[in-house]
């Protein structure tokens, strides 16, 4: 088993989903069902993630509905665009990083680029890039494709896609702009550079209209747990966000992703390995139980039924019975990770279709801890000195109210531990996150 990765652990806020991440969390009497469509609760959110120390904030992004749904009982098939959040959310933030996703499937280079190039500059060196292909599979129709790329063929296209976004972020030096108002002459043309690629997906000859990142680069993270997925993050992820279930999972994916990027020049050697974690948390057992069950009751059985039907890949299920297995399904072209997730739960744990729809619905997938605070706080503990996590992406149930709770009683105890930070230090994330900043990569060949 690996040894303890850091010092002190990286905690994320997980905030996607307004309501929380519990798919019937829109209907708890304590949530607001505008949250999707309501800057100031997004807001509120942002503040009370820095008020407690969270290093960043993390907007999952889809360019389609979710088809989890069809009959009106999902709450989240509308959502605002990441960025344009995020931008809003830098306005109200001072330290916590801003972590947006965007797909390499269905963006443009150097669309993506200038989006990214921008929000860094607004937030003052706090934006990352979280890197995604898409899964879903109504994301072709959307963008007016005849049908969603292979997962080989948008995986080639993702290798691609981030070498050609940073070497557009290095158009400009940093000195580039000396605005020496005596002379007129407000930037240096020798600092300004084209980039010139020919590839199998890209051809460009381009110049960003948006000068250097205050980071150099954004921070990269990546969330793909595919061999695919595996191996661009090996290459390029300064941060990979997981689904594991189990510690034992867990360490396996921290180890193989140690291993992949030993091969790979990288400026940054260490790869930060966030997996997703939602927790059920009380004074006891009981309590924590109890908060379990009274979301689970929300949970409307066709509801259960549509979600779980569009994770394994679009297949429908409304005809099974929810008390019967899953039935052995064809190859899918959506999220193969997650496909393969829930088959391990139902052929390998022998999960029933509703206990299937029951978990999914909990936690998409993600580590799940129920627990007084002391045991919920021992096991992160556990995971975090085992190498199998460096920190986890808080997926709360309930929005703001688990947060809140995790936030007040679980970061205290860590703190205690000594694992959690109890101030920020200054910087970019980058600098707070102990990430080295690139070099232009045009400065750097010149002096080689």
């Amino acid at each position: 088993m690996p040894a303890q990765r850091r010092e002190q652990m990286i905690m994320g806020a997980y905030v996607s989903y307004g309501t929380g991440h519990h798919a019937a969390s829109w209907r708890h009497p304590t949530s607001d069902p505008t949250a999707t469509r309501n800057l100031d609760h997004y807001v509120e959110v942002t503040r009370l993630a820095e008020q407690h120390l969270y290093d960043t904030l993390f907007l999952s992004d889809a360019p389609a509905v979710f088809n989890d749904d069809q009959a009106g009982f999902g709450g989240r098939v509308t959502f605002f665009e990441p960025l344009t959040l995020m931008s809003a959310l830098a306005m109200v933030s001072r330290h916590i990083g801003l972590v947006a996703t965007s797909s390499t499937t269905y963006k443009e280079p150097y669309n993506l680029a200038r989006e990214y190039a921008s929000l860094d500059l607004i937030s003052r060196g706090r934006a990352a890039w979280n890197l995604v292909t898409t899964s879903k599979l109504a994301a072709a129709g959307n963008l007016g494709l005849a049908s969603h790329p292979a997962h080989a063929d948008r995986y080639g296209r993702a290798e691609e896609f981030i070498d050609v976004v940073r070497g557009l972020w290095d158009t400009w030096e940093d000195d580039a702009f000396p605005a020496d108002k005596a002379q007129g002459r407000f930037y240096d043309p020798a600092k300004r550079h084209k980039l010139r690629h020919r590839g199998s997906f890209f051809s460009l000859e381009a110049e960003l209209n948006v000068s250097r990142p205050p980071q150099g680069y954004p921070v990269i993270v990546q969330a793909g747990s595919s061999d695919a997925g595996r191996e661009l993050a090996a290459r390029t992820a300064e941060m990979v966000f997981t689904a594991q279930p189990d510690l034992d999972s867990a360490v396996a994916f921290a180890e193989d992703l140690d291993k992949r990027a030993a091969g790979h020049a990288r400026l940054n050697p260490g790869i930060i390995i966030l997996p997703g974690l939602t927790v059920y948390a009380g004074r006891n057992e009981s309590e924590a139980q109890d908060r379990v069950e009274e979301l689970k009751s929300l949970i409307r059985p066709e509801f259960g039924l549509s979600m779980l039907s569009d994770l394994v890949g679009g297949f429908d299920l409304s005809s099974c019975d929810i008390e019967g297995p899953l039935p052995h399904l064809p190859p899918s072209n959506a999220n193969t990770s997650r496909r393969a997730l829930i088959e391990k739960l139902a052929y390998g744990e022998r999960l029933n279709i509703r206990q299937l729809y029951e978990k999914m619905t909990t936690a998409r997938g993600h580590l799940t801890l129920i627990g007084s605070y002391d045991a919920v706080a021992k096991e992160m503990l556990q995971w975090f000195e085992s190498g199998a996590a460096d920190g986890f992406n808080i997926m709360p149930p309930l929005l703001p109210e688990s947060l809140n709770d995790f936030s007040e009683n679980i970061l205290p105890r860590l703190q205690r531990h000594g694992v959690f930070k109890r101030r920020y230090t200054p910087g970019t994330l980058r600098q707070k996150l102990g990430l080295r900043r690139p070099e232009n990569q045009y400065v750097t060949s010149a002096q080689r």
